[in-house]
């Protein structure tokens, strides 16, 4: 059984509740983990799912509006991107650590 650290854990549920449209599944294979192993670290965060409470964003019924709503919607997204591009970075340095005898 591999012994995973307390932030890599951390970081693969911050990665889960920041992809609304992604499952669990998706998400531990892109980190190369069980997918019941990532549901069970969500569990055990004990924090309520973001997605229960996801917010349906403004329509937009003039151009500034829907400027701004897909601004949102690009700064979300390159937050995840970074989040994502520094679990793996962890991940990386982590297992390369762990192939050296």
């Amino acid at each position: 059984m591999k012994h995973y650290p307390p932030q890599f854990k951390a970081d693969a549920v911050a990665l889960y509740r920041s992809r609304p449209g992604a499952s669990a599944a998706q998400v531990a294979r892109d980190l190369g983990i069980y997918r019941a192993t990532l549901l069970s670290w969500i569990n055990a965060a004990g924090e309520p799912d973001e997605r229960a409470h996801g917010s349906a964003g403004d329509a937009g019924t003039s151009a500034g509006s829907s400027v701004q709503a897909e601004n949102r919607a690009l700064r979300r997204r390159v937050a995840e991107l970074k989040e994502e591009r520094e679990i793996l970075r962890r991940a990386a340095k982590y297992f390369a650590g762990e192939t050296k005898w």
